[in-house]
């Protein structure tokens, strides 16, 4: 019996540990890139190009918005002349699913012309997405689009690997399914990319040519 309770007491140790732990680094990466994210288009510095990190349009069949509000953010640093390019980088894992793709013909109607958008097809997850925008596509000193949660591990990547990032945070969701899920997803995602960038030193799935970004005059 003592034994089990022992047993029991190390169990419950482990498990807060691990979950102080997660706490800490989720706390820890929000104040680390809070002074890099930007929510007013007034006042962002201008850059030459933005990444907009990929989502899928629907979610479980229904209108995603995080997706929407992000066309929405890189559309309006496009038409303010904060940027001059836009690349879209996602996942486009099989024939039926291609986030780049749906995001090019959205940010189109949106009012950007095509041939300043460009597209990576192998943002298969944030730091992929991350260490590919400098390796393949030469950006070193850019704008992330994305919501504040997803900016704030963009950003922790990116100045881990020693680019001069800023991020434009578009509209996010609260008190909703999808919000909450996401959110709860995110904790362990920051574990995951703390220990990618620090400890495992984890390379994209694929890196490939050098692929050249057309800028606005």
């Amino acid at each position: 019996m003592k034994k089990a309770i022992w047993v029991l007491l190390l169990l419950a140790i482990s498990v807060a540990g691990g979950t102080g732990s997660i706490l800490w680094l989720n706390d820890s990466m929000t104040n680390e890139t809070s002074s890099y994210i930007y929510n007013d288009l007034s006042k962002i510095p201008a850059k030459k190009a933005a990444l907009v990190l990929g989502t899928s349009k629907y979610f479980h069949g229904r209108e995603n918005y995080f997706y929407n509000y992000r066309i929405e953010a890189a559309a309006k640093l496009f038409k303010g002349g904060k940027v001059k390019a836009i690349v879209i980088s996602g996942d486009n894992g099989s024939k039926t699913y291609d986030e780049p793709t749906d995001m090019k013909e959205d940010l189109i109607k949106a009012g950007v012309p095509e041939k300043y958008i460009t597209l990576d097809y192998a943002g298969f997850r944030t730091l992929d997405s991350i260490v590919r925008a400098e390796a393949i596509f030469d950006l070193k000193d850019y704008i992330i689009v994305s919501q504040k949660f997803h900016l704030e591990r963009a950003l922790y990547i990116a100045k881990a690997k020693g680019q001069k990032v800023i991020g434009f945070a578009a509209k996010d969701l609260k008190n909703t399914y999808a919000a909450q899920k996401m959110k709860i997803r995110e904790y362990l995602a920051r574990t995951k990319a703390f220990l990618d960038v620090n400890i495992l030193h984890t390379d994209p799935k694929f890196y490939g040519k050098k692929e050249k970004v057309t800028y606005k005059l």
